[in-house]
């Protein structure tokens, strides 16, 4: 998509880009029947829709497609623009386009989602383009919730479920060099330096006791016996049971 010029057979190097105040006007003729003007609307936005898609290069879909669906989240924009509200076409238009070309994603996605998940999804996304309409804003979780009846945490929870997945090595940042991608901001706070090294040093630890030693904590603290089914099972006392017990963490403890 990068240094692409020509999509769908339309040069996008001499895009013509309206201004708020053109838009403005053009969609007030366009709402007196001008047909011309809804022509001039959309070929002057389609700047906007090249904007958008951009968001989403590096995912291996056909920019022509992604232009193509936009184009079709752009007429939607422009179709249902309310004028007699005080908003920039641009702040309803672009979640529109967004909006259109996720949908499109989320349909032709390789992942499986749950029917149920998925119809809650859908149900969301056409509460927002509802709520949009009448308010020409995006509605938050909790208005969303509210329309829907639905817990908040369920919003999230589908939203989340149609998210577009995103590849580990996809870049995010660059600066005149190497280019800095998703894995690296990925941080594992389970199998760090300090884990191996306690890792290492237990295991060390373990390996310096007698076998019954060893014997006892694994039934104990890997098989999750009791003393008394520890003591039955070996052949002595639970207070035997209890002293090798605290010997052997005892001398864990002290090699840590």
């Amino acid at each position: 998509m990068h240094g692409k010029v020509e999509i769908c057979g339309v040069n996008t190097s001499k895009l013509k880009v309206l201004k708020s105040e053109e838009s403005l006007a053009l969609l007030r003729k366009m709402r007196e029947g001008d047909k011309q003007a809804r022509e001039e609307l959309i070929a002057g936005n389609l700047r906007l829709v090249l904007s958008v898609i951009q968001r989403f290069a590096g995912r291996g879909e056909n920019a022509d497609d992604l232009f193509q669906v936009g184009c079709i989240g752009l007429i939607k924009a422009i179709d249902n623009f309310n004028v007699d509200l005080d908003v920039r076409f641009s702040t309803y238009g672009v979640p529109m386009i967004v909006g259109e070309i996720r949908r499109y994603l989320r349909d032709n996605s390789s992942l499986r989602v749950s029917r149920s998940m998925r119809d809650t999804a859908y149900k969301i996304m056409q509460e927002k383009e509802r709520f949009m309409l009448e308010h020409q804003r995006e509605p938050t979780l909790d208005e969303i919730a509210k329309a829907l009846e639905i817990k908040r945490e369920d919003v999230v929870f589908a939203l989340d479920a149609i998210v577009d997945p995103i590849s580990l090595n996809e870049p995010i940042y660059s600066d005149n060099g190497d280019a800095m991608c998703v894995m690296d901001q990925v941080k594992d706070s389970k199998n760090t330096d300090d884990s191996w090294l306690e890792h290492i040093a237990l295991y060390d630890a373990m390996a310096r006791l007698t076998s019954r030693e060893k014997t006892i904590l694994n039934l104990r603290f890997f098989e999750g016996r009791t003393q008394m089914e520890v003591s039955a099972e070996l052949g002595i006392s639970q207070a035997q049971v209890s002293r090798l017990e605290k010997n052997a963490i005892k001398q864990i403890k002290s090699q840590i």
